[in-house]
């Protein structure tokens, strides 16, 4: 019955999150986004735990090494996609 009530919740904040970037202005979207992307280093940090716990079994380690790998992606892209975005605004010489 658990498992029910995380479901609903999970389809929940996806219908919600699309609803959300949905309604955000294309000017607006990429520096939301490359924020929302830097500031998902929480999950890094979240993989590196799970990652590094042996006591919850094989699998769980090897989910939280797959977890890691796609948060520093996520995290990197964001910090690029800032970095390129601010260079638009810089004087040229």
């Amino acid at each position: 019955m658990e498992a029910v009530y995380l479901l609903f919740i999970l389809l929940l904040s996806i219908f919600v999150g699309f609803e959300l970037i949905q309604k955000v202005p294309a000017t607006l979207h990429t520096p939301l986004m490359s924020g929302a992307n830097a500031i998902s280093g929480i999950t890094l940090v979240g993989a590196l735990a799970l990652a590094g716990d042996d006591s919850l079994g094989k699998y769980a380690g090897m989910l939280g090494a797959f977890a890691v790998f796609l948060a520093t992606i996520n995290v990197v892209g964001g910090y690029l996609v800032t970095d390129r975005m601010l260079a638009m605004f810089k004087k040229k010489r």
